[in-house]
């Protein structure tokens, strides 16, 4: 990744604007998802855990909404 200082730039805007591009391009998070191999299944385990995880919260939500709106 790479940013050129624009004229009259300051070097702490040339670096916010670097850590923007950054996050833009999605670099960083791939790079923490990276930092642990999961297997396949592993994977798959925890992406069925996080959908449920999930569905509990939505479904806890809409019964304090439901409970509110008495």
């Amino acid at each position: 990744m790479q940013v050129e200082q624009q004229p009259g730039e300051s070097f702490e805007g040339l670096l916010r604007r670097f850590g923007r591009t950054v996050i833009k391009a999605g670099i960083l998070g791939e790079a923490k998802r990276k930092r642990h191999y999961l297997s396949k299944g592993e994977a798959k385990r925890a992406k069925q855990k996080a959908s449920e995880r999930k569905k509990r919260r939505k479904a806890a939500r809409e019964a304090q909404r439901a409970a509110a709106g008495r």
